[in-house]
């Protein structure tokens, strides 16, 4: 039998994530996008977030049964729990930060299920249409270039995959291969 071929993810420059969530129309796909970046997190792990979830305390964000059924802490940056703030103002969900918006808007304040996935992902198609963007760029590309992104900022490795909820670093080791730095690093050898 042979082996499927494994390869590299595609990565968005920071500039093109900016570029791309600032592309977004609507607010509740343009936070939802910028949440699922600039935490790490998977496209369910993202329409899940509850507001109890979020410790603004610690600035931390406590994410529940990602894939495998495990909890992680994810670091919050100030800018998302601003967004996550804003956005929450115009639905006020007492439980869920990315409420399903239904029909009209007055639905979402007690909504019980998150935003439909194809919602999120046409909004990303859309978008990815529109820049003309050349890479294959779906929402998980933004966890990829979250991790890759931090790397290339010096986080450490272990830390990058704690964040990401990787039960192993040789999943996480993969960044390794896509970040610009590594391979301006290796040219210079």
């Amino acid at each position: 039998r042979i082996r499927p071929q494994k390869t590299l993810p595609d990565v968005l420059t920071l500039d093109e994530v900016r570029r791309l969530i600032d592309a977004v129309r609507t607010p509740h796909n343009k936070t939802y996008l910028w949440t699922v970046y600039s935490l790490g997190l998977r496209l369910n792990e993202g329409l899940h977030l509850q507001v109890g979830d979020i410790d603004s305390q610690r600035m931390l964000v406590h994410i529940h049964r990602g894939k495998g059924a495990k909890d992680r802490y994810v670091p919050l940056p100030a800018k998302t729990l601003t967004m996550l703030r804003d956005y929450w103002k115009t639905h006020q969900n007492p439980q869920l930060l990315f409420p399903a918006t239904g029909r009209c808007g007055p639905e979402r304040a007690t909504a019980q299920e998150p935003m439909a996935t194809a919602s999120v992902q046409g909004a990303m198609r859309r978008v990815v249409l529109e820049l003309k963007l050349k890479q294959s760029v779906s929402i998980h590309t933004l966890r990829h270039s979250y991790a890759t992104h931090l790397l290339e900022a010096g986080v450490n490795l272990r830390l990058i995959q704690q964040y990401l909820g990787h039960s192993s670093l040789q999943t996480t080791m993969v960044y390794l291969h896509l970040t610009s730095q590594g391979q301006e690093q290796a040219v210079a050898t």
